[in-house]
């Protein structure tokens, strides 16, 4: 009689996590920062058409990163969560907070319950009406949820990126710092640096913004705020 294949649930769960990682790693990193007027996001990426970083409602944007058709069905669901909340009740109701909560339970369920995890990482953030009311939630591939200040990174080699801006990041920063700090903390997560530039999605939550606060930045306005910041370390 044939003997039962059996593996201990420590295991599977292991696996599972081993498994979601490996993919979330091929990622392009990202990197969400506050800076004076707001908070930025930054993403690593080659594609002009499929995006990384997303409004979610009025003061809420969201980055993944790991297999796109995955981050994306998430990015709809709190689309559709922020809207119907919003419609329902009022538009003070959709937070940062239950977007977080709700995919950190969406994705917890799946690791558990499903054979295959999801391979995704992903940010929800929330521009305040003061820096100090700020929001950002990062919430993992088994559905924990940690909310970060000053900055968050997902994706790619982000234990590098992290122990960079923990070096150089600073308060206060101008739009041009933040973007030229978060470029330069990307190009850290490399062992090498890129022979080639990196493609780089930029988002931007302006605090000071009527209405809807998110802002997709052209990459040709990118590359001119970097230069401005450049020529400003140069001039010190």
């Amino acid at each position: 009689m044939a003997v039962p294949f059996y593996v201990s649930p420590d295991q599977v769960m292991q696996d599972k996590a081993e498994y979601a990682r490996k993919g979330i790693a091929k990622g392009k990193s990202i990197v969400a920062m506050e800076y004076a007027g707001g908070l930025l996001l930054m993403a690593e990426n080659p594609s002009v058409s499929l995006n990384k970083i997303s409004e979610i409602y009025d003061r809420i944007a969201f980055a993944g990163v790991g297999k796109y058709s995955e981050f994306e069905n998430l990015r709809k669901i709190g689309i559709r969560y922020a809207d119907m909340t919003g419609y329902a009740s009022s538009r003070r109701d959709v937070t940062t907070k239950s977007l977080a909560k709700g995919y950190s339970d969406l994705i917890g369920t799946v690791f558990t319950r499903d054979p295959k995890p999801l391979e995704v990482e992903i940010l929800v953030v929330e521009v305040g009406e003061a820096p100090a009311t700020n929001q950002m939630y990062h919430v993992s591939f088994d559905g924990s949820i940690s909310d970060r200040q000053q900055f968050a990174v997902i994706g790619g080699h982000s234990d590098r990126i992290v122990a960079y801006l923990q070096d150089h990041y600073a308060a206060n920063l101008s739009l041009s710092e933040a973007l030229r700090l978060s470029q330069r903390g990307v190009v850290a997560g490399y062992e090498q640096p890129p022979e080639e530039a990196s493609v780089l999605e930029v988002g931007i939550l302006y605090r000071e913004r009527v209405g809807r606060k998110f802002y997709r930045m052209p990459p040709t306005d990118v590359a001119e705020a970097m230069a401005v910041a450049g020529d400003e370390v140069e001039a010190l």
